[in-house]
């Protein structure tokens, strides 16, 4: 109960202090939005083009992988380590070198003519695109009243429900009929975004404070070996893997300012509701890797028509985006928290029955999952924001974009690993095992919310009456 009330304070203080404000809060909202939606298409769309680039360099599709590898590691590492140095660093100064990172590097990539520029080039784009989606949740935490903060939420999830619906359909397009060196331009397009962000985010003062590099660099080789055994089965990076965590561990106790606060690992309340998102993530990420594989191989559809049956479910996300974001605002998160992990766990047994039988089966149960991932990731990105005191905001959110894309990176891998396993069964039967698999991350999501709820149920209560009183 100590952890309980110590939050009920913490918010009750961030409540009572004068909230700053954000000029211009619906335009930034709108350009924070199309610059999510680059980078998360960015992400996608390069895993339709990896056939080209094996052919065009002659290499191996395992030494392919690492162009989408090498990216997820360095996008992963790059979030928290944005999240962390916006504590004491100003956003506006961090996002606009993120995004010139990101930016230059696509140019960069347009001169691509051996397999490792290419590679180098994708890990630079990781390392800005990392700043983008931690920012934008970093900023609007910190200057968006929680009256309104649930819309802006709401609104960056849809942006990267968007990206994912969007990225297939562009990849599989420009690939082709352009090819694949054209989806570079895509990304070099968020160049003509740097100015307005320039002029329109406020102007902070940077304030003392220290980035623990080593702490950084040991969470770093951590989760890179810990991806690496994942999509590689390298033993070696598993054990060097945990060796850094461990490590990072000891680190993280032992300094004054860590990378990650250990604070953050006492909090029970931002653990539990870190896992109802994690889980879902895990779903989400999983079924955007599976059904170009179901579309592909099970219905005979092309890259391109296949990302037109995963679009609508995007394009669903944008719509109900804003009643999300209102129903946040006004009754707070405990009714999407009670009713949107069953809708993740209803997708996955939907799937788990028809996943192989019909191919408008799966578009509209994956409406029904893109639904779901973009309310609740809202609802906890938001729920996040209020229960954490403001000094934690950038490492608690770090933290835990850190480990949804960890939990999607794993959940790839399984599914990969789970294909290969099951390579002697029909493949309506091996999808449908692989969902049943991912009904158990669903209901993990269901067990965490119920907890999160009843542990939190007065604050909570008292949130809804407040914002139904104003």
């Amino acid at each position: 109960m100590t952890s309980v009330n110590n939050l009920s304070a913490n918010a009750d203080h961030e409540a009572s202090a004068p909230e700053a404000t954000l000029p211009r809060e619906g335009l930034l909202t709108l350009l924070f939005s199309i610059a999510v939606v680059l980078v998360i298409m960015n992400t996608a769309m390069f895993n339709l083009a990896l056939p080209d680039v094996t052919e065009a360099f002659g290499i191996t599709a395992a030494s392919a992988s690492w162009i989408v590898t090498g990216y997820s590691i360095m996008f992963s590492i790059a979030s928290i380590t944005y999240s962390r140095l916006s504590d004491f660093l100003p956003i506006r100064r961090l996002l606009v070198v993120g995004l010139l990172t990101l930016g230059f590097a696509a140019v960069a990539g347009f001169f691509s003519t051996n397999f490792i520029f290419l590679l180098i080039v994708r890990i630079l784009q990781a390392s800005g695109a990392g700043a983008v989606m931690s920012l934008s949740l970093v900023l609007f935490t910190r200057y968006v009243p929680q009256a309104r903060r649930g819309k802006a939420m709401a609104t960056i999830m849809s942006a990267v429900s968007l990206g994912l619906g969007l990225g297939p359909v562009a990849g599989g397009s420009i690939v082709e009929y352009l090819g694949w060196i054209w989806l570079f331009a895509v990304t070099a397009a968020i160049l003509l975004l740097v100015p307005l962000f320039l002029i329109l985010l406020p102007k902070e003062v940077p304030t003392r404070g220290s980035f623990d590099v080593l702490g950084g660099l040991l969470l770093g080789v951590g989760t890179t070996g810990l991806l690496l055994f994942l999509t590689s089965g390298l033993w070696v990076a598993l054990v060097a893997g945990l060796v850094a965590i461990a490590l990072f561990v000891g680190r993280i106790r032992s300094t004054p300012d860590p990378f990650v606060m250990p604070a953050l690992f006492r909090n029970r309340s931002y653990l539990v509701l870190a896992v109802v998102g994690i889980a879902s993530y895990l779903c989400s990420f999983a079924t955007l890797f599976l059904l170009p594989q179901i579309l592909t191989h099970r219905f005979g559809f092309s890259a391109s028509h296949a990302g037109l049956v995963i679009f609508p479910g995007s394009l669903l996300a944008i719509f109900v985006s804003r009643s999300v974001g209102r129903i946040i605002d006004r009754y707070g998160n405990a009714g999407i928290l009670r009713f949107a992990p069953l809708l993740v766990l209803t997708a996955t047994v939907l799937f788990a029955f028809f996943a192989g039988r019909s191919w408008i089966a799966v578009m509209l149960i994956y409406m029904i999952m893109s639904l779901a991932f973009t309310t609740l990731s809202s609802s906890v990105s938001n729920e996040i924001s209020r229960i954490l005191p403001s000094s934690q905001i950038g490492s608690g959110m770090g933290l835990f974009q850190l480990l949804q894309f960890f939990s999607g990176a794993f959940s790839v891998a399984m599914a990969a690993s789970a294909l290969e396993w099951q390579r002697g069964l029909p493949l309506s039967a091996a999808y449908s095992n692989i969902y049943w698999g991912l009904s158990i991350a669903a209901i993990l999501a269901i067990i965490s919310a119920i907890v999160y709820r009843k542990n939190n149920r007065g604050s909570s209560l008292t949130n809804m009456a407040d914002a139904t009183d104003a």
